[in-house]
């Protein structure tokens, strides 16, 4: 594998939502316009790519000293790989100086870990959060020190 992370285009808005689709089909995954939407409002969003292929993306707001990290996800056949970690720390390298907060499914072990070992912690649980699925998120912290 190949990996390439570099800044998501509009061209990227179909595979993005089909990916969401896949991994997100219970809580109302984003459409490509709500990809597109992102972009146009100059948030941060990346896309990973192994040769042609888009196998994952995040994406990032960030308002002065503090960031939001708006979604994350990796194509499964491509899980346990480090795109996540490379993904998020890309994310994280664009935050520097904020606190970056985030919402996670609280049944999401292994994102959870993931955000933890980047220095994330719970502040709180989100009852019913994601619709329609109704499953309760944590929000995370990742204080502005790094």
């Amino acid at each position: 594998m190949s990996l390439v992370i570099k800044p998501m285009v509009a061209a990227d808005a179909p595979r993005c939502a089909e990916l969401e689709r896949l991994l997100f089909a219970g809580d109302d995954p984003w459409s490509p316009q709500a990809f597109l939407d992102a972009l146009a409002a100059g948030h941060y969003y990346l896309s990973a790519r192994d040769g042609d292929s888009l196998i994952g993306y995040a994406g990032l707001a960030r308002v002065g000293v503090q960031a939001e990290v708006h979604t994350l996800a990796v194509d499964p056949a491509h899980h346990r790989r480090g795109i996540g970690r490379a993904l998020l720390r890309a994310v994280l390298d664009r935050a520097r100086g904020a606190t970056v907060f985030l919402e996670v499914r609280t049944d999401n072990d292994s994102a959870i870990s993931l955000y933890r070992s980047e220095g994330f912690e719970v502040i709180g649980t989100r009852r019913r959060y994601y619709r329609p699925s109704g499953a309760d998120a944590f929000t995370m912290r990742r204080q502005a020190d790094r």
